[in-house]
């Protein structure tokens, strides 16, 4: 995280790498930084060209201590943004403050707009639940139901030869005594093949309603309190895991303590976009409300800024469910697959609403499985198994099939 203000102080950017320090940025700044426009801290685009590179250094370590000292860049700054006490960060280094600095120098082209999250990997297989099994059974129907046609089309032809070598006349009259429905009823052949045509659609229309048992895709309830996904992912750009941290290290994702929404929102009372937007779909007093019931759920007293200590629970919505019977770890997949929450949750920055993306049923995990290859380069943990089972399986590249990914002693154990 880093801050700046015009002070008119030239400034050196240094060598850093842009690459490493949009990955520092997303992670440590986008909380409360943007690049083009004032959030919690200024904008830092063009930080380096406002400021000294070593007044940088020592503001970014730590601030608090810079504005103790008098610094009058310093005490400038805080009171400029209201008095906002900036996180220290001890411990980056020259060069990753470099890496910083170097993106935040980009054009704004080249930066890509103020560290808003990667868009969304494909993912792997298609959403439709069920999709290969219902395919086959509706070929077969088909099949069959061409099957009948021909039979029947045989059937007629035979019937017309029959009729043909009786009396016209007695046809006629048999015709105008016998109703069609008993006719059809006397005929053994059309009875069987309406039967096996009923069974047949009763069993697969029934077949698909069984298979969306279970199956929430597309859920997406009322929580307590609005959170906007694509304000707070999409637009200031806020990373995953930083309201979601225990995904990395855990088999859950976890839902974000209040107090993790309150190191933004202690300063932020109000909404603070524009309501001409493109980004916004309610207005301002609505998501201001919003943040006002955050306040009293913490127990925060936005007049004197301080908690009182009367808290109250949010009883949040749970969206993704799995079943009790699976297992499913979310740092296997984050921290040692390096797979992006895009990937099973769909394009969450743009979501004004948090709901169920994908299907999540075992055939759509298995088919991200066979179809997703394992990455294996600079990954120890993978080395000597991806060598070995790359010999074995005559393939450069291994999916997670290939490593296991289809045993059911996996998920379910």
């Amino acid at each position: 995280e880093a801050a700046a203000a015009t002070t008119g102080v030239p400034a050196t950017a240094g060598a850093g790498d842009a690459a490493k320090g949009k990955e520092l940025f997303n992670t440590l700044c986008a909380a409360c930084h943007k690049l083009d426009t004032k959030s919690t801290g200024p904008a830092l685009r063009g930080v380096t060209e406002r400021h000294d590179t070593a007044w940088l250094y020592r503001w970014i370590r730590n601030s608090s201590e810079m504005i103790k000292s008098g610094d009058p860049e310093a005490v400038k700054l805080f009171n400029e943004n209201n008095k906002s006490v900036m996180t220290a960060f001890p411990q980056l280094s020259d060069a990753d403050i470099d890496n910083i600095m170097a993106y935040t120098s980009q054009p704004k082209e080249a930066a890509g707009g103020g560290g808003a999250q990667a868009g969304a990997q494909p993912m792997a297989g298609g959403t439709e639940v069920g999709g290969v099994s219902n395919n086959l059974i509706l070929g077969a129907l088909v099949l069959v139901l061409a099957v009948l046609i021909v039979m029947l089309v045989l059937v007629n032809k035979t019937l017309k030869r029959v009729t043909g070598a009786n009396d016209a006349t007695t046809v006629v009259a048999a015709d105008k005594t016998m109703p069609i429905w008993k006719a059809y009823v006397k005929n053994q052949f059309l009875v069987l093949v309406t039967v096996i045509l009923l069974m047949l659609s009763g069993a697969y229309f029934m077949y698909g309603y069984f298979m969306q048992i279970g199956v929430d895709q597309g859920y997406e309830p009322i929580q307590p309190i609005h959170f906007s996904h694509k304000i707070h992912a999409g637009d200031n750009g806020i990373d995953c895991k930083y309201c979601h941290s225990s995904a990395r290290v855990s088999k859950t994702s976890g839902i974000p303590s209040l107090n993790v929404c309150m190191n933004c929102h202690k300063n932020i009372a109000d909404f603070q976009g524009d309501k001409d937007s493109t980004y916004v779909e309610h207005s301002k007093e609505f998501y201001s409300a919003e943040i006002l019931k955050l306040y009293d759920a913490v127990g925060w007293d936005k007049a004197n800024q301080k908690y009182t200590g009367k808290t109250k629970p949010v009883k949040w919505v749970r969206i993704h469910n799995l079943p009790d019977f699976v297992y499913f770890n979310h740092a296997q997949h984050v921290s040692v697959a390096g797979v992006e929450c895009q990937t099973c949750h769909g394009p969450v920055e743009t979501m004004e609403i948090m709901k169920q993306h994908s299907p999540l049923t075992m055939g759509w995990c298995i088919n991200c499985h066979r179809e997703t290859d394992v990455k294996v380069e600079g990954n120890e943990y993978y080395k000597n198994i991806h060598e070995e089972l790359a010999k074995k399986y005559g393939v450069q590249k291994l999916t997670a099939a290939n490593m296991g990914g289809t045993e059911c002693g996996k998920c379910h154990y």
